[in-house]
């Protein structure tokens, strides 16, 4: 009788032990699904934020080399002006007035070249901090 027993314990036991081995692998497939979705959503969530990036990257690239043309255009004319100046030995008023006019806009120009050379370095190390 003891031997009986002791076989049908074992046997419960081996049982209850599969039973938990077949839970065990149940869980661990559910949450390697979910992990697996986890992992999709974060690579499209990377994605699309580097695609924003880039394009606020060229944005800023492009407001720079506008800038850079139009300070390189004003100081252009400001060369013309000095040699024109040089040449003929008699400065106009007007000719003084609309060099004082471009002097004032190089200046102002190259300090918003400035200002958006720092901006977009200030987006570079945002966007490589992200």
């Amino acid at each position: 009788m003891g031997r009986a027993q002791r076989r049908q314990i074992l046997t419960a036991l081996g049982f209850v032990m599969l039973l938990g081995i077949a839970v065990y692998f149940m869980l661990w497939n559910i949450d390697y699904r979910n992990s697996s979705r986890d992992a999709e959503l974060l690579r499209t969530q990377f994605d699309l934020a580097n695609r924003e990036a880039m394009d606020e990257s060229a944005e800023w690239r492009r407001r720079y080399d506008a800038e850079v043309d139009n300070a390189g255009r004003c100081s252009k004319e400001l060369n013309e002006l000095r040699s024109s100046v040089g040449e003929s030995g008699e400065v106009s008023r007007n000719l003084k007035k609309k060099m004082e006019l471009l002097q004032k806009e190089n200046m102002d120009l190259l300090e918003r070249v400035e200002l958006l050379k720092q901006e977009l370095e200030a987006e570079k190390l945002r966007c490589s901090v992200q």
